[in-house]
């Protein structure tokens, strides 16, 4: 280290201390004008004492602008605040949303730029092209500059992530902020900067060549898809086959069959944190997902800091965790929408009965209980929503609609203990029950390691990864073996495949997928054949555990290994677009009588019921379709496509748009394909049918129609 060097750190860890006795000055301050004095006199003596830092390295490569920035030259004349994070750091996440905040206050104009200094931690983070990614995937606007041997941080002997290091107009330190939580403090440090260089004339308001990643962005359906999750298991044999995708970065849940075809898309584009209508509801980045029934779905909305609940009966999301703000509790215990959490990563459900030993009565009388299980990223512990009243470790009564810690003590370790409050998490980020065991699989992804959550009694015990140092979270690798001897690097994502007794890994910065052997304690990585993963964030199995399906997430898709095999294909995820129901299906459709809107537009609800006459039956195991087609992508339908049961209705929900003309008269129809059996013949059966539209002063607002389909061996009428 040079003298020069060691000046910096030096007086990078002085400004640390004037900057905490600055905030005690400043917490004793009574009122706005004393507080102003107080930071002036500050400022004033920091100016004069505090020389500007090392600029940064040449030939970095630069995110969101044009040209590479210089403290020596573009930056002069603007207060810079330095962000020093690393992509895969919760708490680094958690200041984003702050960030964007600070600069829509005050613009490059005002004076202000914020810069992300990119310094990573695992191997997998010093590349620029997943620097590129992440950039996209949390939407930074911001300059951000990849620092590829962390030369600056060194330089200035930056301790930990997130720091935010604010420089003055000539690249002298002025503040410094370490970890999470500072936004109000941070804003009084930049407007009292800005007014004080202001009134020194110093301040320039030359703009920067500014060029946001996010342009870049392939424009694809699915964007950095999170999790895949799985409605039936081995156990449900009663239940229909459908896979829920968190497409993180569109902000919306999808719902699809297993041959890809999309049934609900829930939410936007856009993000947000609104319950109601799968086209009003709003997400903000979801990730884990998980079916509780067919009918339901419950999604951790990791940056709203919520749970929320998908009912795909009545096509509505409803908040049941969490207040739209980030919390700091650690210990919980309030109802769902009073209980703030922190950054959900995923969830997992999990059935149980009363651990109330005293409690005599038979072992399969006792009816079951259901809890919903919660990777906190952002506490670093494992939650419980108690779906229903439960007796839970240790003779603790849960009461239904409750959410609390279960696990971890909140601090940032890979620490195992028998008593669950006692053991440390490291940003756990995927979960997996082992009911056959009992067990639930975490990913965590900071200690880089597999663990494993008794659900019998709390124990927390290692499975594959980690370091025996509770405290050493840089034990990473990608090592095959056994125990702590394997290595992992930051994985997001663990299933359970009880069908083999085995857990699969995303072992996210390695770009892979790994096999676990829980019991012998080992892992090795699946050999697949011509696929390359990109930072793998979700897993699932299929119910017959033939098949493990792969969010794979920098790559954009959502991938097949065949288990058998290790043969990759890519699952073709289909949104069927608006057409002519007469050009894709020959034939005269069944004519519905009239329906007349208001020449506004307005809704159609449909309740379609097949009548099956005579001996008819649904052909079992064959899939049963139909499909809505509509005029053009201005009319909108709750739900596009789906499959039919016997005795089912298919609900249609249709909003029309204003008529472009008085004459004007639309068409839209319902496809059926279905396969039929009469005693010992099976046979294929299509047809259509037909809704013509008109608008008139005296139509309806919102019409309401049951539909009555009747079927026999030689015709279909209405």
């Amino acid at each position: 280290m040079s003298v020069e060097d060691s000046e910096q750190v030096e007086m990078l860890d002085l400004l640390a201390y004037n900057c905490n006795h600055l905030r005690h000055e400043l917490k004793g301050a009574h009122g706005p004008d004393e507080e102003e004095e107080i930071l002036k006199v500050y400022l004033r003596k920091a100016d004069e004492t505090h020389q500007p830092i090392g600029d940064f390295k040449e030939d970095l490569d630069w995110f969101n602008v044009e040209d590479p920035l210089t403290l020596s030259d573009s930056l002069q004349g603007k207060i810079v605040v330095l962000d020093f994070f690393t992509y895969c750091c919760i708490n680094c996440m958690h200041i984003l949303p702050d960030l964007k905040r600070l600069e829509e206050m005050f613009t490059v104009q005002d004076g202000l730029v914020v810069i992300g200094v990119h310094s990573a931690k695992f191997d997998n983070e010093k590349d620029s092209a997943n620097i590129l990614s992440a950039v996209q995937r949390y939407n930074i606007t911001h300059p951000v500059v990849n620092d590829v041997n962390s030369s600056m941080w060194n330089e200035l002997n930056v301790q930990c992530w997130p720091t935010l290091l604010v420089l003055g107009p000539r690249g002298n330190p002025l503040f410094v902020l370490m970890g999470e939580g500072h936004f109000d403090l941070l804003v009084k440090y930049i407007r009292s900067a800005l007014q004080f260089y202001q009134e020194s004339g110093v301040i320039r308001p030359q703009s920067l060549p500014i060029k946001p990643s996010t342009d870049l962005l392939m424009k694809t359906n699915l964007k950095f898809p999170g999790k895949i999750a799985c409605s039936k298991s081995s156990e449900s044999e009663d239940i229909a086959e459908l896979y829920a995708i968190s497409d993180s970065g569109n902000h919306r849940i999808i719902v699809i069959n297993p041959q890809g075809e999309v049934l609900q898309k829930i939410g936007g584009k856009a993000p947000g944190f609104v319950d109601g209508s799968f086209k009003v509801c709003r997400f903000d980045s979801p990730q884990g997902i998980v079916f509780l029934d067919s009918d339901t779905i419950f999604v951790a909305d990791t940056e709203n800091h919520a749970i929320r609940k998908i009912d795909l009966r009545t096509k509505t999301v409803q908040t049941v965790v969490g207040t739209g703000k980030q919390g700091t509790d650690r210990v919980g215990g309030k109802m769902g929408t009073e209980q703030e959490i922190s950054s959900p990563w995923d969830v997992a459900v999990y059935r149980t009965k009363d651990m109330d030993m005293s409690f005599h009565m038979d072992e399969n009388a006792i009816p079951e209980k259901v809890l919903l299980l919660i990777a906190m990223a952002g506490t670093h512990q494992i939650w419980a929503y108690f779906i229903d009243d439960l007796i839970w470790w240790k003779f603790r009564k849960c009461s239904a609609g409750t959410c609390a810690m279960i696990a971890g003590n909140g601090n940032e370790e890979n620490r195992n203990n028998a008593y669950p409050t006692n053991a440390s998490f490291a940003q756990p980020s995927g979960l997996a029950v082992a009911r056959d065991a009992k067990e639930l699989f975490i990913a965590d992804s900071e200690s880089s390691c597999v663990r494993k959550l008794s659900l019998s009694d709390g124990k927390v015990s290692g499975v594959v990864g980690g370091e025996r140092n509770p405290q050493n979270l840089f034990a990473f690798g990608d090592v095959d073996g056994k125990n702590v001897l394997a290595k992992l690097q930051h994985p997001l994502g663990v299933t359970y495949n009880p069908k083999e007794r085995l857990s699969y890994v995303a072992d996210t910065y390695n770009h892979k997928v790994k096999r676990i052997d829980p019991l012998a304690q080992s892992v090795a990585t699946l050999d697949v054949l011509g696929h390359s993963f990109n930072e793998p964030g979700g897993l699932c199995v299929n119910p017959s555990g033939s098949l493990l399906y792969v969010a794979d997430t920098n790559n954009h898709t959502i991938e097949i290994i065949h288990l058998a095999t290790l043969e990759v294909k890519p699952l073709t995820i289909s949104f069927n677009a608006a057409g002519n129901d007469a050009m894709k299906h020959p034939g005269t459709p069944l004519q519905f009588g009239k329906l007349t809107l208001k020449p506004l537009g307005g809704k159609i609800r449909l309740s379609m019921n097949l009548v099956l006459e005579q001996d008819l039956g649904f052909t079992e195991e064959a899939p049963q379709k139909w499909n809505v087609y509509l005029p053009n992508d201005s009319w909108y339908v709750n739900q596009q496509n789906g499959s039919l049961r016997k005795g089912q209705t298919v609900d249609i929900d249709i909003t029309v748009p204003p008529a472009s003309s008085k004459l004007q008269l639309d068409n839209f129809s319902v496809h059926f394909k279905l396969a039929l059996c009469a005693r010992s013949l099976c046979f294929p059966r299509s047809f259509s049918v037909a809704f013509p539209v008109s608008y008139e002063s005296g139509g309806l607002d919102c019409i309401i129609e049951d539909v009555l389909v009747k079927i026999d061996e030689t015709m279909v009428k209405l």
